[in-house]
């Protein structure tokens, strides 16, 4: 592409490319809900109990799979919970085929953990109708963790996307997270001018191979600034220039978001030395059909 102009490209970055389901990933919960809901509506017996303690031991006795849905009351996922107080500290597990049903230290610890954690005050007083509900409330608020993992492949999936729409198959013209040394093996290409003679496991996004050309592909999305961006602009601007000195092999990165702006210095210095940088705007623009025909 020529004549592009570093400010006019980057005016036309994007402030996020979130999808629906980058929020919440409602299959996970409910998935997750459904692995203890038989658990869950047995303790649902507890709420509003006049006697809490001696219930919640009946129960454990008859039911000791209850166990496995007490960590995702406090929104904990481990099997082992470490707590301290005036007695000391203890490690509990979770796992109901850990002790002898018939223990009378079995039930004394777990009753002791249940009222000190708040959940016997919890059941006891109606400050919950149904464990289920309450549950897909904690699945919920815990999978919104879960966004910048996904937040990281969103970009990934955005460039794959037009990578196939350009006519190319995946594992027959294009590779996903590809290693270099794999790069080497696979094409007979000495890439150790990128790989500081193979101390460096560098890996690409992805892998577009040409009749005429190996391209390694990076790809990141920034909604927020930070050194990162700046470390991220300086690693390409010499990785592109090291790629430079190699026949037959380029590299592309393609990045957008508002995060830019912030260290729009950085990235102005890697734009005016690398060719091979795009944004979304030159997706939409066709550039995967003109950079790999």
């Amino acid at each position: 592409m020529t004549n592009r102009y570093f400010d006019e490209w980057l005016s036309k970055f994007r402030p996020s490319i979130s999808t629906y389901d980058y929020y919440v990933d409602f299959e996970k919960v409910y998935r997750n809900v459904d692995e203890v809901k038989i658990e869950l509506n047995l303790l649902n017996s507890l709420i509003g109990s006049k006697d809490i303690k001696t219930d919640f031991v009946n129960l454990l006795k008859r039911y000791p799979e209850i166990l496995k849905a007490i960590p995702i009351l406090l929104a904990k996922r481990e099997n082992e919970i470490y707590c301290q107080d005036e007695n000391g500290g203890f490690l509990y597990k979770f796992d109901y085929g850990k002790y002898p049903p018939n223990s009378h230290r079995y039930y004394e610890m777990y009753t002791y953990f249940m009222e000190k954690s708040g959940l016997f005050d919890l059941l006891q007083n109606h400050i919950i109708k149904d464990l289920v509900d309450y549950v897909t409330g904690v699945e919920t608020g815990l999978d919104s963790n879960g966004r910048k993992n996904r937040g990281g492949h969103l970009m990934e999936n955005l460039v794959e996307k037009y990578i196939q729409e350009a006519g190319f198959v995946r594992d027959v013209n294009y590779f996903k997270e590809m290693y270099l040394v794999d790069i080497e093996k696979k094409w007979k290409i000495d890439l150790s001018a990128l790989s500081n003679d193979g101390k460096a496991a560098k890996r690409f996004d992805f892998v577009v191979k040409t009749s005429k050309m190996i391209y390694a592909v990076e790809t990141n999305f920034y909604t927020g600034g930070g050194s990162k961006l700046n470390e991220t602009a300086r690693s390409y601007k010499m990785l592109s220039q090291e790629a430079n000195t190699i026949d037959g092999f380029t590299f592309v990165w393609f990045t957008d978001g508002i995060g830019w702006k912030s260290a729009r210095g950085n990235l102005r210095e890697t734009f005016d030395v690398m060719d091979t940088i795009y944004s979304i705007d030159d997706m939409e623009n066709g550039v995967m059909r003109e950079l790999f025909s």
